[in-house]
């Protein structure tokens, strides 16, 4: 079955909003990755970046030290296959 372009786009408006973004993005990334890369940068940092800063400036005793994150890091790069 193929679809017309009008048909897929009103099936993938009928999509919820976060899978229409993930869905929207890999095509992206099927035509133009850097583009798609930085769509996506972008969309995190005005999201989950934003949010967690805000939450860190109203209690900054949920701070994590960057000695911390390091070594966790590094303990995954460590038992990565």
């Amino acid at each position: 079955m193929s679809l017309s372009e009008s048909e897929f786009y009103e099936a993938g408006m009928s999509l919820p909003p976060d899978v229409r973004k993930h869905v929207a993005l890999r095509l992206l990334e099927s035509v133009d990755p850097q583009e798609a890369f930085d769509l996506a940068s972008d969309s995190w940092l005005h999201s989950e970046a934003a949010a967690a800063y805000d939450a860190l400036k109203v209690d900054p005793s949920t701070a994590i030290p960057a000695e911390n994150i390091r070594a966790g890091l590094e303990a995954k790069w460590a038992a990565r296959p």
